[in-house]
C-alpha cells in the first residue's frame, strides 16, 4: 500500500506502508521517475513536478503493479 501525495517541504511524496512494499520493480519505476528514498521519512520523494497530473501519473504506476494506493491532489500541512 502507498500514499501519493503533494507535501510542502518534500515536493511529491511517494509513501510504503511497510519495507514489503518495496519491490526491485516499485523501486525501479519510482527511480525512473525521478524519485529518491529520503530515510527520514521512510519514503520516495521528488522535489519538483507534484502537480495533480503527475500525482495521478505516480498513482497509476503503482497500481498497475499492484499496489493499493491513497493518493490526494491536496499538499498536506506540517504543525
Amino acid at each position: 500500500m502507498f500514499l501519493v501525495t503533494p507535501d510542502r517541504t518534500h515536493g511529491l511524496v511517494a509513501a510504503p506502508r511497510g519495507p514489503e512494499d518495496l519491490t526491485p520493480r516499485t523501486e525501479e519505476i519510482l527511480t525512473a521517475q525521478g524519485f529518491t528514498w529520503n530515510s527520514d521519512i521512510e519514503a520516495y520523494t521528488r522535489p519538483t513536478g507534484h502537480s495533480p497530473g503527475d500525482v495521478d501519473r505516480t498513482a497509476g504506476a503503482l497500481r498497475e503493479l499492484g499496489h493499493y494506493v491513497f493518493s490526494t491532489n491536496t499538499p498536506l500541512s506540517r504543525n
